[in-house]
């Protein structure tokens, strides 16, 4: 009975987060984390090995990251949506 209720909870676990890796990350969430490490690396390097250097980096870069990944998001959307609605006619280029 205890194999059993394991083995369900297990993959119940299991399911529930394959279930997260759906859809691929966004490029706001690539930006936190790769802010995140190269400003903890740089806090690091300038701290001299302090903790709270390394952490205060790697929040500020969190930070950083987070707002230069919502841009290319915002930036990749919008010009998916509208970025090729160029008015045809005389007097305009044809691309």
């Amino acid at each position: 009975m205890k194999a059993r209720l394991l083995i369900s909870c297990a993959t119940c676990v299991a399911a529930l987060g394959l279930g997260g890796c759906a859809t691929g990350p966004t490029g706001q969430q690539i930006g936190t984390v790769g802010g995140a490490v190269v400003g903890g690396a740089v806090g690091n390097a300038i701290g001299g090995g302090n903790a709270i250097g390394t952490v205060g980096g790697a929040a500020a870069g969190a930070l950083i990251g987070n707002e230069i990944g919502k841009r290319n998001d915002y930036n990749r959307n919008y010009n998916r949506n509208y970025g090729n609605n160029y008015p045809d006619g005389p007097g305009y280029p044809r691309y």
